[in-house]
C-alpha cells in the first residue's frame, strides 16, 4: 500500500487554563498522525483551535472572540460546565464542537478536531436541543416581528432569491412579485451589499446554505 505523504496535517492551537492540562491535551492530539499541535509562538497558522475552560467567563469569551477575529478557525470547546446562555455565545464565537470535560476522552477530542477541520460540528444531544430552542425563540421573538429570517434576509428578499434559483430572469421575477424591474434589482443589490456577497450566484448560494430557500 502506498501512503500519500503529501497530505498536510491538521494544525491545532491548544489553549488551556493551566500548563498541565495544556500539555495533556497537546500530547493526546500529537498521538494522532493527522494532527499537529502548534505553539502560539510559531508562525504557522492553525486550522482548528481547542479551548479548555472551567466555565464561560468573561476572560474565556474574550479569548474565543480573539481567536475568531484573528485566526478565523473553528473552535472545539472543552468546558467543565456550560449552560443555555453560554451555548449561544460560544456558537457566535465560531465554536463548532462542545465536549463536556467529564466525557472528553482522547478519542473524542481527536474526533472532534477532525470533524471541525472537515467543516462539521459535534454537540451533545441535550446541548443541541437547547441550541435549536434558542434559534426558534430568536426567530419568533426577535426576527419575525421585524420581518427577518435567521439568515438575515427579509421575506421579499427570500422570494426573489428563490425565483433566481429557479432560473427566472429579472423581468419574470418582477412580474411575479408585482414590482418594477428596477425595484427587483434594488432588492438584489441590497442583499449583496448588506451581506458582502459578490454577485447574484453568490447571493443564491448564501440563501441555500442558510436554509432560507
Amino acid at each position: 500500500m502506498v501512503v500519500d505523504t503529501t497530505v498536510r496535517s491538521i494544525r491545532v492551537l491548544v489553549r488551556a487554563p493551566d500548563p498541565l492540562t495544556h500539555v495533556a491535551v497537546s500530547d493526546q492530539l500529537a498521538a494522532e498522525p493527522r494532527i499537529e499541535a502548534v505553539s502560539e509562538v510559531r508562525p504557522e497558522p492553525a486550522d482548528v483551535a481547542v479551548v479548555v475552560a472551567d466555565r464561560m467567563t468573561v476572560e474565556v469569551t474574550s479569548l474565543l472572540r480573539t481567536i475568531k477575529n484573528s485566526l478565523r478557525v473553528p473552535v472545539v470547546l472543552i468546558p467543565s460546565e456550560v449552560n443555555r446562555a453560554d451555548l449561544i455565545i460560544a456558537v457566535e464565537c465560531n465554536v463548532v464542537a462542545v465536549l463536556p470535560r467529564v466525557t472528553a476522552t482522547s478519542t473524542r477530542i481527536k474526533e472532534a478536531v477532525l470533524t471541525a477541520a472537515a467543516g462539521g460540528g459535534v454537540f451533545p444531544p441535550r446541548l443541541l436541543g437547547e441550541l435549536f430552542r434558542q434559534v426558534e425563540q430568536m426567530q419568533s421573538e426577535v426576527l419575525s416581528p421585524h420581518g427577518l429570517h435567521t439568515s438575515g434576509l427579509t421575506p421579499r428578499e427570500i422570494d426573489v432569491l428563490r425565483m433566481m434559483a429557479e432560473g427566472l430572469d429579472t423581468a419574470e421575477i418582477a412580474e411575479k412579485v408585482c414590482l418594477s424591474e428596477r425595484a427587483v434589482k434594488r432588492v438584489i443589490s441590497g442583499v449583496t451589499r448588506r451581506l458582502n456577497l459578490r454577485n447574484r450566484p453568490h447571493a443564491v448560494a448564501y440563501a441555500l446554505r442558510s436554509g432560507a430557500i
